[in-house]
């Protein structure tokens, strides 16, 4: 296995782990996973989840033909989002750095479970906050039934 670099980057990826890939791609990069889940929908649309726990970062595949990296979860505090460690960060100053990288397409929730949810809908990124700490980032890409990327 090879050390990750944890270097976030919107619509792109995570270090190496770039969306697009697909299972054999990533399983080279992280070895195996610690965990594996399967969640199916009622149009037969499949997500594979593979987590990683050691590293704190889930991993989902998506698309009907192909199955390709979609979306990334990450909770490991080393992440490090534009040249800063993002969960060191507060709130506004997470929305002032996405703000100043371009991303200005903000929506707010507090979601049922409890947490508050920063979601930048031109970055299809989330951050997710419990009592005003970051807890889990989450941003992907769109995929299509052949698991390629789709322009947003």
């Amino acid at each position: 296995m090879e050390k990750l670099e944890l270097n976030i980057i919107p619509k792109e990826g995570l270090g190496k782990l770039y969306f697009g890939l697909n299972i054999d791609e990533i399983a080279s990069v992280l070895g195996e996973p610690s965990e594996v889940e399967e969640i199916s929908d009622d149009d037969d649309f499949n997500t594979l989840i593979l987590n990683y726990s050691e590293l704190g970062l889930s991993i989902f595949f998506e698309g009907r033909d192909q199955a390709s990296l979609s979306c990334l979860e990450v909770d490991n505090r080393n992440c490090i989002l534009f040249g800063k460690k993002v969960f060191s960060l507060t709130e506004q100053e997470i929305v002032s750095l996405m703000n100043e990288n371009g991303f200005s397409d903000i929506d707010m929730e507090d979601e049922e479970w409890g947490e508050h949810r920063v979601s930048f809908e031109d970055g299809l990124i989330d951050f997710y906050f419990t009592d005003g700490v970051l807890t889990t980032i989450n941003w992907g890409v769109l995929v299509n039934d052949q698991g390629e990327v789709e322009e947003l």
